[in-house]
């Protein structure tokens, strides 16, 4: 009789403490982390992309249209820190693809809004990271799965957040 595929997750790892799946879970998310990005990431620098994220970025404001984007809105999205935000946002005002205006209403507010240019790179950078996407993990896994396991990873995400990448 076919196993399921918890059946078979189970069988294959044997753990008596079934609390260890969470570490399971962490490690092998790092891991896939660290084995995927660098090569990913290789063709998009070659165009003057330093970071992944970027395109993440350039995404949100994106959507943001002709109001931009707040970057506490882009900040909760793709659950980066402030600081690291910040860091990618002034390193892309540098290169020219997106401005910041400061909108202060009690609180300072930045909103962020693309350039000729950061609309263009994004539009340009896509289809580039979507093959290097399809080219690592293609032969690996199929697209049933990759739905089953985008499904599974958004259901781990805050609730507060409509996380639908």
């Amino acid at each position: 009789m076919p196993q399921t595929p918890h059946e078979a997750a189970a069988a294959f790892f044997k753990d008596s403490d079934k609390t260890v799946a969470f570490n399971r879970l962490w490690f092998n998310i790092m891991r896939v982390h660290r084995n995927f990005y660098p090569r990913i990431a290789k063709d998009l620098k070659k165009r003057g992309v330093r970071d992944l994220i970027w395109h993440e970025i350039l995404w949100e404001i994106e959507r943001g249209g002709a109001e931009g984007r707040r970057m506490s809105e882009i900040e909760q999205v793709l659950y980066l820190p402030q600081y690291a935000l910040s860091r990618h946002i002034s390193r892309m005002e540098k290169e020219g693809f997106l401005r910041r205006e400061y909108i202060r209403d009690g609180r300072r507010k930045h909103v962020l809004f693309l350039t000729e240019k950061g609309a263009g790179i994004n539009a340009e950078m896509w289809p580039i990271y979507q093959r290097a996407i399809q080219e690592e993990l293609g032969p690996l896994i199929s697209e049933e799965d990759a739905y089953l396991m985008s499904y599974l990873l958004i259901g781990i995400l805050r609730e507060d957040e409509n996380a639908k990448a």
